[in-house]
């Protein structure tokens, strides 16, 4: 272990990690261009790099396109990746009313909390924590993804109703083009450019970014409000919120290091699981959506813990937890490394080696995020909205076509920001329709193959009822749905109680 930590420390590794951590912030900032593909495109340079230090070069890159995610979240509402659409929610009105700089501070220490959690998991716990990886089978992953739907009820800002119909807006959306489970062909109206569906980044760039950047042209108002001269970062004060929130920033981390193990849940699922979370624990549940520190904190500590505990099915059992972590599989592959349980004790130097390497290029994020931010905000906060809409435009357009290389995914962007546009001006919000997008996938495979092996076995009942773990997660479905109802209740007790007195 200390030797594997000394290797890590090296000038070199050390370059790497920076390296890497501002060219995934970079990346992770511009709408469309997601962790994935910053992983994607690094990767032939690391195959001539020894193997653990091309590991850190991209755990490096993964760790920071997650957190530039909420750059563009913060500042612009439109999530740089889907991990960082929860930030979107509370970032963007505290950019709102000029806080983007607090906002982005904020984001920067609770992504490096959440990311050392995800490492020192995957350092201390990688074999036993992979074994609740193991125990997820398909009908617990459609739950998961159930439950998942059911936080609409918490992102619906009080219109559940709205929220609901978004919901199932985004679950048709899913249906479309080739089935996951037996590759039927469905609602492409013989078009064979939808056979490949509704890609999620197109459709990101189109639900958020579109109406964000109509308003800017129909309105004369200010998009965010101008940066004060003199506060700077705002470290001090952003600790301090960061301290009364500990107990949400730990949790947090938690449940995004967990979410993080369950491959193909991802941080998107993470970030609006513990944001969740924290609007159902807080003393303030309406300051949610408002502007509220605790969403920004949530959001980011979990979507970066998933990086972590992302590596752990990846390393221990072979098992991708998430899309960046599939390609960073290939790569170990082709490096002539086999992952499985043997890894720790085969190749415990390489693997180590990458953890503490993993350690530091989430510690360099603080002061590449605190520098990177500040600078952010103050130009994105002064730039006119006559140059600010047009560079904006250009480049979700880039984004776009960029994921991969279709320009049939620039015209979807669009006709899916106009339709959110005219959704938004009727209380439909957009992240219920991207919720059901990504989740519809996770739900309809999950739900054909527990009812194939139900049928198989004779008892689908038993299949979607009977498991401890679907049990316990349908547990918390229905908590989920009803809380909003037990707190409307409850406020309006107090209420009455108050206006008796």
């Amino acid at each position: 272990m200390i030797d594997a930590l000394l290797s890590a420390a090296t000038p070199f590794n050390l370059m790497l990690a920076l390296i890497g951590v501002v060219l995934g912030t970079v990346i992770g900032a511009l709408p469309g261009l997601s962790a994935t593909m910053a992983v994607a495109v690094l990767v032939p340079f690391t195959f001539t790099m020894d193997p653990a230090s091309g590991l850190i070069a991209l755990g490096a890159v993964h760790t920071g396109a997650i957190y530039g995610g909420a750059y563009a979240s913060i500042l612009v509402n439109t999530p740089g990746t889907p991990a960082a659409i929860a930030t979107a929610l509370d970032g963007f009105p505290m950019a709102r009313r000029g806080d983007g700089d607090l906002a982005v501070t904020i984001s920067c220490f609770a992504s490096a909390f959440g990311g050392v959690v995800g490492a020192l998991a995957l350092l201390i716990l990688a074999p036993p924590l992979a074994t609740i990886a193991l125990k997820f089978g398909p009908v617990e992953y459609f739950w998961l993804a159930i439950f998942g739907l059911s936080l609409i009820a918490v992102l619906s800002k009080g219109a559940t109703l709205k929220g609901l119909i978004g919901g199932f807006v985004g679950l048709g959306l899913s249906t479309i083009g080739s089935a996951v489970v037996g590759g039927d062909v469905r609602y492409t109206f013989d078009n064979p450019v939808m056979l490949g569906g509704i890609h999620i980044i197109p459709a990101l760039i189109g639900l958020y970014c579109v109406p964000v950047l109509l308003n800017m042209v129909a309105t004369k108002d200010p998009h965010i409000e101008r940066a004060t001269e003199g506060k700077g970062a705002r470290i001090f004060e952003a600790l301090g919120l960061m301290w009364r929130s500990k107990f949400n920033l730990i949790r947090s981390s938690i449940v995004g290091t967990v979410v993080g193990i369950l491959p193909a849940a991802g941080g998107a699922v993470a970030g609006l699981v513990a944001y969740s979370e924290a609007r159902r624990t807080s003393k303030h549940q309406d300051q949610f959506g408002k502007g509220a520190v605790d969403g920004v904190i949530a959001s980011e500590s979990a979507n970066s813990a998933t990086v972590g505990g992302g590596f752990v099915p990846t390393l221990v059992l072979g098992i991708p937890g998430t899309p960046p972590d599939a390609i960073i599989l290939g790569a170990l592959m082709v490096q002539g490394i086999r992952v499985g349980p043997q890894l720790f004790v085969e190749q415990a130097s390489t693997v180590y080696t990458f953890i503490f390497g993993l350690l530091f290029a989430t510690l360099l994020m603080i002061p590449v995020g605190l520098l990177i931010g500040r600078t952010a905000f103050r130009t994105i906060s002064s730039i006119p909205k006559a140059a600010l809409a047009p560079a904006v435009g250009v480049l979700i357009m880039i984004g776009s076509f960029a994921v991969e290389q279709n320009s049939t995914h620039v015209v979807m962007m669009v006709v899916l920001g106009a339709f959110a546009w005219v959704a938004l001006r009727y209380g439909f919000e957009a992240s219920p329709i991207v919720l059901g997008l990504i989740l519809g996938p996770i739900a309809e495979q999950g739900f054909v193959q527990g009812y194939l092996i139900g049928n198989a076995a004779g008892n689908i009942w038993a299949e979607f009822f009977a498991r401890p773990i679907s049990i316990a997660i349908i547990v918390f479905t229905v908590l989920t749905l009803l809380w909003p109802i037990w707190s409307e209740r409850k406020s309006r007790r107090l209420k009455g109680m108050m206006t008796h007195e």
